[in-house]
């Protein structure tokens, strides 16, 4: 409730996926105890939908769908692939501020954004004008995962500034004993009060079942074609042979790929799919787990303790999922293979490694894994404060 108590307080909770799915994965959880606290959720989306991804209990507005054209993350396309142009780009941003209008949130969440998503900013700045211009002002929480993108000091001072004229709160939704902000972002002193963190993003834990078989993940599969190869060729060179594979390619790998692999495929023992409904309950009853080091796919890993190999990614130089891997295999959760020297028989080494480890302990006590309803809790507070 809010803080007259009349009526559920609304957020606004926007969300823009470009390449993976892993941000609304998240957001999805999150939106979940937002709603279970009382909250009257807003989701504001700006990706391709996902049917796999819900957001039971809140209302979903969809604005025109934009990603980017490659993995280098610097062109937007629209839902057909040609170039954004400037008149969708003010579309958009209408559009936006209309929903802002018409919703008047008490808080308004913002998805990565400022600490990445600066390609929204034509959308994004001036939704926070726009929330300056009220009175009362929402409060204005970035949702931001546990290690982010490295950047050059310009652009953390840029980060900086935002934060200091807009926003009520940072919820970083991690562990500071497993891995600090201030690891990835160097001005992280000068948030003082405003940074929260939730502790991790997780499901629910699956119930334990009889281990047997692979489980082969390329998250949402925009850049998982070589993880996926990988995996089809261990299991030609004999690695866990007489089991079930199933390699999940995501919605996001390209349809000709898709069917490449599907003709590369050398055994009935191997199955090809885009998605997995059961996908955790799967892990929970899998021998082992290969798959990339995205934050969503990390805490599937650990809910599931099953034993993994995971390949982070460090394409278009990329640092969140390789620091996050480091972390996890210093902790003896995961055993690492390099992306770069990707093949058969790495792939196969790292899996002798993880399958020698056996099942972890996902439960480890310096691992917080509630963060959704932390967070949920934490805004409730945020609520019944001074209005800004």
């Amino acid at each position: 409730m809010n803080p007259s108590g009349t009526a559920p307080a609304r957020v606004l909770f926007y969300v823009q996926h470009l390449l993976g799915v892993g941000h609304l994965r998240r957001a999805a959880l999150l939106c979940e105890a937002l709603v279970e606290a009382g909250l009257d959720v807003h989701m504001v989306l700006g990706g391709e939908p996902v049917p796999s991804i819900g957001f039971g209990g809140a209302h979903c507005h969809y604005l025109s769908a934009i990603r980017v054209e490659n993995a280098d993350f610097s062109t937007l396309v629209d839902a057909t692939g040609k170039s954004l142009s400037d008149a969708t780009r003010n579309a958009r941003r209408d559009q936006l501020l209309a929903l802002a209008a018409q919703i008047r949130p008490e808080v308004i969440i913002t998805e990565l954004f400022p600490f990445g998503r600066r390609q929204m900013r034509f959308e994004l700045r001036p939704l926070l004008d726009w929330a300056q211009q009220q009175s009362p002002r929402p409060h204005l929480v970035c949702s931001l995962r546990d290690i982010v993108q490295q950047r050059s000091p310009q652009r953390e001072d840029e980060t900086l500034q935002l934060i200091n004229q807009h926003y009520s709160r940072i919820w970083a939704h991690g562990d500071p004993h497993f891995a600090p902000l201030d690891a990835s972002y160097g001005l992280t002193p000068k948030l003082d009060q405003r940074l929260y963190y939730t502790g991790y993003i997780a499901p629910a834990v699956p119930a334990p079942r009889p281990r047997c078989g692979v489980v082969v993940s390329a998250g949402g599969g925009a850049v998982g074609l070589r993880l996926l190869q990988a995996a089809i060729a261990a299991h030609r060179a004999g690695l866990l042979p007489g089991r079930p594979w199933t390699l999940i390619a995501g919605p996001n790998l390209p349809q000709t790929d898709f069917d490449q692999l599907q003709q590369s495929l050398h055994s009935p023992e191997l199955q090809l799919v885009r998605f997995c409904s059961d996908f955790i309950s799967r892990l929970a009853g899998a021998e082992l787990s290969i798959s990339q080091a995205g934050y969503n796919t990390v805490m599937d890993l650990l809910v599931s303790q099953v034993p993994a190999v995971v390949v982070p990614y460090i394409g278009s130089g990329e640092t969140e999922q390789i620091s996050r891997a480091r972390q996890l295999a210093d902790a003896g959760h995961v055993s690492i293979a390099d992306e770069a020297e990707l093949c058969a028989q790495s792939l196969s080494l790292a899996a002798q490694r993880a399958l020698k480890a056996g099942p972890q302990d996902a439960a480890s006590p310096e691992l917080r894994l509630d963060g959704a309803r932390d967070a949920a809790a934490d805004l409730l507070r945020l609520l019944k404060g001074p209005p800004a």
